[in-house]
């Protein structure tokens, strides 16, 4: 990232990027908040206490990620830990945005993952989003809780809470965040629909090896069913190589066959 960039710009960005969350709904009064990196060690960040569908640029917050407020007209969001968390750990991020889209944080409430193989756009740009164990809100729990997927996700739900995204930069971070939801409403319509049908393992690992050429390094690996087994395979990440898993597939028919 060019760190060299206006900040009046990147402070336009988060109010614009604020408005757009209020316009679609994925939060409600005083609800989410946003940043994004000015330098390697400084960020700006909403206020607390202030709708994000009205910000000006001027109510945004300065600090630095050791916490230090650099500015002094408003205090930054309760939940700033949980953003300076994220760039702590990974240093390629330069925006994160956490709001409480409807759909992803019913999914949120329920604690169900959002991993079922159906999207081949899903797979390649966002890949599978965990459930972060349940943290209190504002409290030093929500960075601790999000600790094991900053590096391997693109995006993590808060139980019971709502939705982190982050990204190389602003947009992406919110871009995210709408895909999120938009992968939940399809997930949401085809269970009610009933029947979903999940890529096989080869289809996967062609989406993955999708992935890795455009250079998305992240998004988590998402499972495959052997047809006529219980038992999820983890298909690039797993022990088991495709010899095997032919033989595991050959098995399932044979056995098939003889109980026919």
């Amino acid at each position: 990232m060019n760190f060299a960039r206006n900040e009046m710009k990147i402070r336009q960005d988060i109010c614009q990027i604020g408005q757009k969350l209020y316009d679609k709904g994925f939060v409600a009064a005083n609800d989410g908040n946003i940043s994004a990196k000015i330098s390697p060690n400084e960020i700006i960040v909403t206020p607390t206490g202030v709708s994000k569908g009205g910000m000006k640029p001027s109510d945004l917050v300065k600090m630095t990620l050791d916490g230090k407020v650099l500015s002094n007209n408003a205090r930054p969001s309760s939940e700033v830990k949980m953003h300076i968390e994220v760039y702590k750990l990974n240093p390629q991020i330069n925006g994160v945005v956490h709001a409480h889209p409807p759909i992803a944080t019913a999914f949120a409430v329920a604690r169900l993952p959002m991993e079922t193989p159906i999207l081949s756009e899903a797979v390649v740009n966002l890949g599978v989003v965990p459930v972060a164990d349940y943290a209190l809100p504002g409290t030093d729990e929500v960075p601790e809780s999000i600790k094991p997927y900053v590096l391997d996700y693109n995006a993590v739900l808060l139980a019971n809470h709502g939705l982190l995204t982050w990204g190389n930069d602003l947009t992406q971070a919110f871009f995210r965040m709408e895909s999120v939801e938009h992968y939940g409403k399809i997930l949401l319509y085809v269970n009610q629909i009933g029947d979903p049908k999940e890529f096989n393992c080869a289809q996967i690992d062609a989406l993955l090896d999708i992935r890795k050429n455009i250079g998305i390094k992240s998004g988590g690996i998402p499972t495959c069913k052997v047809e006529g087994r219980d038992t999820d395979i983890n298909t690039k990440s797993s022990n088991i190589d495709r010899q095997e898993l032919v033989k595991m597939i050959t098995k399932e028919v044979i056995n098939q066959l003889k109980s026919r």
